[in-house]
């Protein structure tokens, strides 16, 4: 087997997936006017905790997605849909 054939399908690494929704999560907070205090104390998670979250460095559970989007007032729909893989 050739490695050295780069593949159109290749799939990104997992950190654009948690780039993009930690975007999506930021955009939505914008969108609602919300600091990261504010959007945390929302959802009920520390401030920091959010902003690794929207620096696409952290990788979440599904009850931590679900506890995000609920918080944000959005479905979990609007933040996963589309995401690179």
């Amino acid at each position: 087997m050739r490695w050295d054939i780069v593949s159109a399908d290749i799939k990104p690494p997992h950190n654009a997936t948690l780039a993009a929704f930690g975007e999506r999560v930021r955009a939505r907070r914008h969108e609602l006017g919300w600091s990261q205090e504010v959007a945390a104390d929302h959802i009920g998670i520390h401030f920091t905790y959010l902003g690794r979250v929207e620096r696409g460095q952290r990788s979440l559970r599904l009850e931590s997605v679900l506890k995000i989007a609920a918080g944000l007032d959005t479905t979990p729909g609007q933040l996963l849909d589309d995401l690179p893989m």
